[in-house]
C-alpha cells in the first residue's frame, strides 16, 4: 500500500513540476493522452483494459496502478482487469508475470481495501 501512495506522490509531484514549468511536449503529451482514451468506437474502459495489459508488458508499475485505477473507474470489475493482466503477462512471457504481481497489488487496495 505505501509503495502505492509513493508511486501515486511522485506521479502528482512530477505533473505539478510540468505544469509549473509549461512543458509544452508533456502539455501535448495530456492532450493526446485525452485523445487516446475518449470514448470512440472503443469506450474508455476497453482502452484503459489494453493500456494494463501493455503496462504489464512494459513492467511500468505507475502505467499499471494509473490504468487499473482508471480502468475500475470506468466500472471494469475485478474480473475484466485481471483478464487484461492475464493477456499481458501472455504476451510478455515470464518476466511479464514478475511484474503482474504489482498489477494485483493495485488491484487488491482498490476491490479489497488491502
Amino acid at each position: 500500500m505505501e509503495t502505492l501512495r509513493e508511486i501515486s506522490r511522485k506521479r502528482k509531484k512530477a505533473h505539478t513540476r510540468l505544469m509549473n514549468l509549461d512543458s509544452k511536449v508533456y502539455r501535448a503529451f495530456l492532450e493526446m493522452e485525452s485523445a487516446t482514451y475518449a470514448d470512440g468506437a472503443l469506450s474508455k474502459k476497453y482502452k484503459e483494459l489494453i493500456a494494463v495489459g501493455i503496462s504489464v508488458v512494459i513492467d511500468c508499475q505507475s502505467c499499471m496502478q494509473w490504468h487499473i485505477e482508471q480502468a475500475a473507474e470506468c466500472g471494469a470489475p475485478e474480473k475484466e482487469i485481471l483478464e487484461a493482466i492475464e493477456v499481458g503477462m501472455e504476451m510478455g512471457g515470464g518476466p511479464a508475470t514478475v511484474s503482474a504481481r504489482f498489477g494485483l497489488e493495485v488491484m487488491e487496495t482498490i476491490f479489497h481495501k488491502g
